[in-house]
Formats: structure tokens, sequence, C-alpha cells
């Protein structure tokens, strides 16, 4: 497993390069990515792309490969391997199959993004890409708006500034928060104030939604939310997949023992809704 460089070239370490120009085969999540990597080394060495959508029928032929003794390097487009990127599958099978696994540690955006971001990194969880649709994003914040623990995102550029809005929204608009933009590239920028600041000045600031973003967001004050809290969100989750958030909403106040109005406003919060209405 190797760590690459998310931008600067430099911080490739020596073990990294050694390991990549050793390996009999290097499984790639884009070859071309990996093949430029590897020209700007001047070194060419055996290619093969395990991505979303070929890697499980990748997994025989390299264990295959790794029967016969080749050593295989994993590398994805840039950073740490399987942090919301291919491989987990391959990883899992070679340790199954008992064979030796090991990392060649390096740059990782989340990492990267909290060492700078002036936000408590003691304690965070990484939840990768936030959901694309409004509505099943908006219900995803609504359940994290709790959270004491520092929160990590990646964002595409086109969906900055929609995703910082229902941002402000489900944390308030006062949460802080940084939002790293091409980070060890020429062009880095780290932006930091409250999310309602980074909204506005996402959608007047072209040059905020370029580029490779990674969003640290300050978890929630106080404590973590009570059992009660915990068991009714579990609940809505499930229920409102299925039933109208009225319907929802009565056979979960039963179950958690609260009241029904109170559960009826946050399902309609976990699904995404704005006071009942319909979702944009």
């Amino acid at each position: 497993m190797v760590a690459t460089p998310i931008g600067n070239l430099g911080d490739l370490s020596p073990r990294a390069r050694a390991t990549l120009l050793e390996a009999d085969l290097i499984v790639a999540e884009d070859t071309r990515r990996t093949g430029q990597l590897l020209a700007a080394l001047g070194e060419t060495r055996p290619l093969v792309s395990l991505h979303a959508h070929n890697e499980r029928s990748r997994v025989a032929g390299l264990l295959e490969r790794l029967r016969g003794g080749a050593r295989i390097a994993l590398v994805s487009d840039a950073g740490t391997p399987v942090l919301s990127d291919p491989g987990f599958e391959l990883v899992q099978a070679a340790v199954q199959a008992g064979f030796d696994v090991r990392t060649v540690p390096g740059v990782s955006a989340i990492t990267a993004a909290l060492s700078i971001a002036a936000i408590p990194a003691d304690r965070f969880c990484f939840e990768g890409f936030l959901p694309a649709k409004p509505r099943e994003r908006r219900g995803r914040l609504a359940q994290l708006a709790q959270e004491p623990r520092t929160l990590v995102f990646f964002e595409a550029p086109h969906r900055i500034i929609e995703s910082l809005t229902d941002l402000a929204a489900a944390f308030g608009s006062e949460r802080r928060a940084a939002v790293g933009r091409e980070l060890t590239k020429v062009f880095e920028t780290m932006y930091r104030g409250t999310l309602g600041e980074l909204a506005a000045r996402a959608s007047c600031e072209p040059d905020f939604a370029r580029g490779e973003l990674t969003l640290v967001v300050r978890g929630a004050a106080g404590e973590e939310p009570a059992e009660g809290a915990c068991e009714l969100d579990r609940l809505l989750t499930v229920l409102t997949r299925e039933l109208p958030p009225a319907k929802a909403a009565a056979i979960a106040a039963q179950l958690a023992g609260v009241r029904r109005a109170d559960a009826y406003r946050r399902a309609l919060v976990l699904a995404g809704r704005n006071d009942g209405g319909a979702d944009a």
C-alpha cells in the first residue's frame, strides 16, 4: 500500500519511490495518472487498473499473481489508498489469503487539511463525500449536526456552494470550519471562518470552487446527544425510508417514548425537509 503525492511530487518519500520501482506490478486507480507519476520519476513499470467498477473482478487474478511470488504495489490517484479510494476488497482478500500486506505511509488530504485548519484534531471522523442529491445530503447532515468530533469531508468543486449552504443550515452558520483547496499544489489555499462566512465567500469568489477540496468542520459544542435522542434518530432514519414523515413520527414516538410533535419535527429534519416544504 503506497501513499503517493496529492500534488507536490516532492512529497513522494524515498521509500515509496523504491517500493514502486521494485514492484513486479503496480495496481493503480488510474493507470494514466500513475504512468504520469512514473514518467516524472523517469521510470516505467507494469501497470494494471483497479477502480470502483472493476475491483471485484480483478481480485482473483491479483491473488494468483501473489501466489506466483509477485510483489504488488497498490496506489490510488493521489494520497493514501483505500481512504475514499479503491483497494479495500483487494487488501481484505490478500489478508484473508495469508499474504503479507504492508503500508508505505505518506500524504493524505485528510491529515494535511486537519494539520492547518486551526480546528481541534485530537478527535475527528472522516465522512468522505456527502451525498450529491440535496435531500439525501441534508438528511445526512441532520444526522451529523450533534456530532462532537471534528468532521472531515471531501467535496466536488461544482457542489461546494450547495454543501456549505446546507452545512450552515444544519450545523448553524456560526460553526467554525475550514476549506483546503489544492493542498500541496501551486495554488494551495486554506479558507477559514464560520460556515456562513465560507458559504458567502464561495458564492462570490470563482477560485473557491476550483480544484480539489477538503472540508474540516468543528464538532458540536456540549455533550454528546442523549441516548433517547440517538434512538429516536435511529428509528426515524429507518422508518422515513419507507413511510411519510407523519406516519414515521407516530410510530417512532411510541417506540422511543417521546412526544409525537417532537418526533415529527425531527423526522422533517432527517428527511431533508424545510418546514414541511418540498426539497430543492
